[in-house]
């Protein structure tokens, strides 16, 4: 079969490897779409893996089931997660699956980017998910980066009188500001620095929108939440001069939502006088569990999200290397997938 594999900063290459042989417990999927990852961009945090093949956003066939599996069948469509907690140790028996020791175990093999792919029997068993019939391929892409959104969510205080901003309105971004409208947020408001992503946010009913380089970004934020800033701030870009800028931007008592690692050289420039005082709480939010990934799937069968609003470019996989650097490149793109 072939596969994409990365060897380091814009160095793709489509090489061939056997299809994976699968065990008790495991499966066998044929991979019809898998999307690709913004943080796949991120070469100071995908050189420390490299040689590897990447991916995990897939949505494909079953096409053989070893020993023991019962719950899927041959000819299945479906989703697996790429990483799944054990569901028994301390810290997922408090909620809090990603920390679970098991986690980096990767349960998908070499990765997305692949013809096919090797599920692990813990996948197999705890998240591997049909799709509804009505659901296409790409629709199953959406289901891990959206369950990430909804387990950040989960963290943060969203009712009726909540005000968000969102800064950076890439596909994450984008994820973010309908989710929270969907929450019942009142008001849900968008930051970026290009003009294309401003204008398909609009059309995908957020509002308002603002490139920061065009006004004051203060006064701006003080006008449309009637003097109190938001309430929730969610910082996309891994820039900690940007979640600088979001404590500057969120209201008293209220909540930064920091949605992507900085680099670990990066210096922290807050003024935690200043939050101590405001009460200004930082929530970190990284992947999602198995509960949401149930969830995410829901708000997609329901309509709330769907991919044929938000897929804005398609590759094959031999055409995938252009692919990762569109979503690097972050322009005239949304969601980005590539068709093995």
């Amino acid at each position: 079969m072939k596969v994409l594999r990365y060897y380091g900063p814009n160095d793709f290459r489509v090489e061939s490897e056997p299809i994976p042989e699968i065990g008790p417990g495991e499966i066998l999927v044929r991979v019809r779409a898998s999307g690709v990852c913004s943080g796949e961009t991120m070469d100071w945090y995908m050189k420390k893996k490299a040689p590897f093949v990447p991916g995990h956003e897939p949505a494909g066939e079953v096409v053989d089931i070893g020993p023991g599996v019962t719950e899927v069948s041959v000819g299945d469509r479906v989703f697996a997660h790429h990483h799944v907690p054990c569901m028994t140790c301390r810290a997922c028996r408090a909620g809090h699956f990603v920390q679970c020791p098991l986690w980096p175990e990767r349960q998908i093999e070499p990765g997305a980017m692949a013809e096919y792919m090797r599920v692990k029997a813990r996948a197999v068993s705890l998240d591997t998910l049909r799709l509804p019939d009505a659901l296409s391929y790409e629709d199953g892409t959406l289901i891990e980066p959206l369950a990430c959104v909804v387990k950040a969510l989960k963290q943060v205080p969203i009712h009726v009188e909540t005000q968000v901003l969102v800064i950076g309105l890439g596909f994450m971004g984008v994820l973010n500001a309908l989710v929270a409208q969907h929450y019942g947020a009142r008001l849900v408001a968008g930051l970026d620095l290009i003009d294309w992503r401003l204008e398909k946010a609009v059309q995908l009913g957020i509002s308002p929108v603002l490139n920061p380089v065009r006004e004051d970004l203060k006064e701006w934020a003080l006008e449309i939440t009637q003097g109190s800033l938001f309430d929730v701030v969610i910082v996309g870009p891994g820039r900690a001069e940007v979640i600088r800028q979001a404590t500057q931007l969120v209201a008293r008592g209220g909540t930064v939502l920091i949605f992507t690692p900085t680099p670990p050289q990066e210096p922290t420039c807050l003024d935690y006088n200043d939050l101590y005082f405001r009460e200004v709480r930082l929530i970190p939010s990284y992947s999602a569990g198995p509960y949401d990934t149930r969830e995410a799937l829901a708000l997609i069968e329901q309509g709330k999200i769907r991919a044929k609003d938000l897929v804005t470019h398609r590759f094959s996989l031999e055409e995938a290397g252009k692919a990762y650097q569109v979503v690097k490149e972050a322009q005239k793109s949304l969601k980005v997938v590539v068709v093995p």
